[in-house]
Order: structure tokens, then C-alpha cells, then sequence
């Protein structure tokens, strides 16, 4: 096979032949709101919104238990474009009339056997209540079910975050169970509660089953006895 040049078995079709580019993440859109590649140059964009908005954000943001904590929005796009140049992530910005409102990024992308990846999203207060991370969530799930052939999508959520976990009860994500110190964020290792959904219960995709009224949303409530558990501190051995 030459250089550059992957061979990927996709749903729609047996096969296809992707040549190498810079990144294979497409550009998704849905009314007014588009999902587009991040790019090095939205860096100076994408840090006046972050900054902008840190007091809503910065309860949910990963941290690095190693690092400094030092901020560097350019290398933080470089490492997106370096991933999704190995296959391994979809990172899109959240445009409305084109302006940046927020970042949705498909990680830990694993294929054959495994064919999963995992979700994470934020919008900023100011478009927050109009849908749009919902809406971005689930064309990003559609898009990676029905062109990447993926079997499962997971998206881990902080229990505290309220708003979050009603984007996973809006679109029918199945609660799957209480991950403990899971994540570091916002400085420390935390709590996550965790969803999924899976390409054979939503043959008409994630975007068609919500906006047809069709999306459970008592799949997504959280086990009586994880929720139990999330009262009480974490200990060592303990559960």
C-alpha cells in the first residue's frame, strides 16, 4: 500500500481508500450550527472564549496532575491535530454564526474488535439552553456510526454537572456506571458517571431518534445505590 494511504472498512460501503491528509475530521451541520475541524489559527479565537467564560467552565475543564497548570491553547490544538492525523480523535469546534461557541472532541478511538470512542463537549454560557450540544453530540455520533462503522460511544460525565447529564437524558445515552476518581479535573481526581449508546439501538440515528420523540430519557438515570455511593467521601479500598 502506498504511503499515506489507509484502507478503513466503513458501514456504507466494503471499502474505501482514505489518502493521508492533515486530518480526516469532517464538517458536520445541522440549522445554524456547524461542526468544523479546529485549525492552529482559531487558537487566539478559542482563548478569548475559554477566557471569557472560565468561571463556567473551569469546574469541568482536565487538568494534568503532573503539570504546572500552565495554559497553551496552540500546543493544545497541535496534540488534537497530531491525534486525529493517527486516527485516534475528532476534534471539532461548535461555530453559530460563525463564531466559535464551543468544542466537542471524539477520543480514545479504537477499531476492529473494540470499534468504540468516547465524547466530550462544552458550550459556552451565552448559547447555552439552545440545544446545540445535544444537537452536536449526536450528529458527532451519527456521523461516527454510520461513516466509521464505530459500535459504541461513551461519554463520562461529573455527576455535579447537571447540564451535561441532561444532554445525555435528552439523546437516550444508557447509564452503564459510577467511575471513582475517574478524571482529573479542575485539579483533582473526580467522580464520573458514565453513558453509552450502541450503533444497533439507533438504526435511525442518534439526531432522527431525539427529534422524533423516540429517545428514552430514563435510560440515562443513575443507579439508586451508584448514587448512594457518590454521597459518601472516596477512601482507599473502599468502593
Amino acid at each position: 500500500m502506498a504511503r499515506g494511504v489507509r484502507r478503513w472498512r466503513l458501514r456504507r460501503s466494503r471499502e474505501v481508500v482514505i489518502i493521508r491528509a492533515p486530518v480526516f475530521v469532517p464538517t458536520l451541520r445541522d440549522g445554524d450550527l456547524t461542526l468544523r475541524p479546529v485549525r492552529l489559527r482559531d487558537a487566539r479565537e478559542l482563548e478569548g472564549v475559554l477566557l471569557a467564560h472560565r468561571e463556567w467552565l473551569q469546574p469541568w475543564e482536565a487538568s494534568n496532575p503532573q503539570g504546572s497548570g500552565a495554559w497553551n491553547i496552540r500546543a493544545g490544538i497541535k496534540n488534537l491535530l497530531e491525534q486525529a492525523r493517527n486516527y485516534q480523535s475528532l476534534p471539532f469546534l461548535l461555530e453559530l454564526e460563525g463564531r466559535i461557541v464551543g468544542q466537542l472532541t471524539v477520543s480514545s478511538m479504537l477499531y476492529g474488535a473494540m470499534s468504540s470512542a468516547t465524547l466530550g463537549y462544552w458550550v459556552s454560557p451565552d448559547v447555552a439552553g439552545r440545544s446545540l450540544a445535544p444537537t452536536a453530540v449526536a450528529l458527532a455520533t451519527d456521523y461516527c456510526f454510520q461513516e466509521l462503522g464505530m459500535h459504541r460511544m461513551e461519554i463520562c460525565i461529573r455527576p455535579e454537572n447537571a447540564k451535561s447529564l441532561r444532554v445525555v437524558e435528552k439523546l437516550g445515552f444508557r447509564y452503564e456506571g459510577l467511575r471513582r476518581r475517574y478524571i482529573h479535573i479542575d485539579g483533582d481526581w473526580r467522580d464520573h458517571v458514565c453513558f453509552a449508546v450502541l450503533s444497533e439501538e439507533v438504526p435511525q440515528g442518534v439526531l432522527a431518534r431525539w427529534r422524533q420523540g423516540f429517545a428514552d430519557e430514563r435510560l440515562a438515570q443513575i443507579r439508586e445505590a451508584d448514587a448512594a455511593l457518590l454521597s459518601e467521601p472516596w477512601r482507599p479500598g473502599g468502593l
